[in-house]
């Protein structure tokens, strides 16, 4: 019986645009061929487990005997961002788009924020992260107002300098915005945004996300009602607000995640352990830098040739995503992407997936993985690669 399983999200590692992508400007999007055709891009272990097999991926050479099951998943949730993309992986559909503000946050909203808070808001529109600070930081500094700005996904984000804002008082007024940000304007997440230095300033890592809570149960409650560990490397606390969750782990970046993933390898842990990689979105997908991109998955795949050896004969491995960001699009948000799929372990037998009608059936199989009891959407594909249910 199983006793580990490792779900790695390589965040906004997309495998090609979805039949939908059009109703959400995402034509042509493919963050996995944009990655492949630069000249940093290496998988060597990626490509062993079955990533070109995937069905449609329409690059690379397919493994002539791949070591995992592989395939591919689409979004039923009707968005494309971290939020609702990490709920469905855990089995929980959103049925209706979180809200998103292209013309910036009411009146209601920014009135309540400032009323709440004693400082103004700046910005208030879209706005690249790196960009806000650069146009808006002297202001702030200047004036102690408070940066705020959102993106195409669902989110309230602050910006403020650590010399200004310290930042457990920048952490305060992301929970006082989530208090506000209810009902008809319940955004997905609150990030607080901290950067230092001198202009044009420098983002801190100490970002943190005050996401809302899941409307349901998750995978994550499933596996922690079956008495089973649940445990979360990176933002996977922050983004389903600690629910189902173990404790909070942190991390500064892909190299932080993947040491504390091979940390938690070396335990005895009975259950999941669910890791976000945040650097493949936050650092080159959004600043449309392909070469980063494919460096880091070169990373990663370097990673994982050492991390691979380091499983027990009962534990299972699955490598996916939860939307795209295509580093090669005019666009800098996040893409309607299809997801890949890789399952690996001693036991799994190296089987095509196919294309997954939902995220969810991750969730869904890791719990039949455990035998734990659930109601979660989507279809498990335990048989598919050997198990029972």
């Amino acid at each position: 019986m199983t006793k580990r399983v490792f779900l790695i999200v390589l965040d906004s590692f997309g495998a090609g645009e979805l039949p939908d992508a059009a109703d959400f400007g995402d034509s042509g999007s493919h963050t996995l061929r944009s990655c492949f055709l630069q000249k940093e891009f290496d998988v060597p272990n990626l490509t062993k487990l079955g990533l070109f097999n995937i069905d449609g991926v329409g690059v690379g050479t397919p493994a002539a005997a791949p070591l995992a099951a592989f395939g591919k998943a689409a979004e039923r949730s009707k968005g494309k961002d971290t939020t609702t993309g990490h709920w469905e992986i855990a089995g929980l559909v959103s049925e209706q788009p979180m809200p998103t503000y292209p013309d910036g946050f009411p009146p209601e909203v920014i009135e309540a924020f400032e009323e709440a808070t004693g400082r103004r808001a700046l910005c208030n529109r879209p706005y690249s992260g790196t960009a806000v600070i650069r146009d808006y930081g002297r202001q702030h500094v200047e004036t102690g107002d408070l940066i705020v700005y959102t993106s195409a996904d669902s989110v309230f984000q602050i910006a403020a300098h650590e010399d200004v804002v310290p930042v457990e008082q920048l952490y305060d007024y992301c929970r006082t915005a989530r208090r506000i940000l209810q009902g008809k304007h319940a955004v997905g997440r609150v990030i607080a945004r901290p950067f230092t230095g001198d202009w044009p300033y420098t983002r801190t890592p100490r970002r943190h996300d005050f996401s809302l809570a899941p409307p349901g149960d998750t995978m994550l409650d499933a596996l922690q009602g079956a008495g089973l560990d649940v445990i979360g490397v990176g933002k996977i606390y922050d983004i389903f607000a600690g629910k189902g969750l173990r404790a909070p782990m942190p991390t500064s970046g892909n190299a932080d995640g993947m040491a504390k993933t091979d940390a938690v390898a070396e335990t005895d842990f009975h259950g999941l352990c669910f890791v976000n990689l945040v650097d493949f979105d936050m650092l080159y997908g959004h600043r449309n830098d392909a070469p980063g991109y494919a460096a880091a998955l070169t990373a990663f795949d370097r990673w994982l040739g050492g991390f691979l050896p380091k499983l027990r004969q009962s534990d299972v491995l699955i490598i996916t995503a939860d939307h795209g960001c295509d580093p090669l699009t005019e666009s800098t948000d996040h893409s309607r992407e299809y997801i890949p799929l890789l399952v690996y372990g001693k036991g799994v037998k190296p089987v095509n997936l196919g294309v997954r009608a939902s995220f969810a059936d991750i969730g869904k199989t890791v719990c039949d993985l455990f035998g734990a009891r659930n109601t979660l959407a989507g279809t498990s594909f335990l048989g598919e690669i050997g198990g029972k249910a």
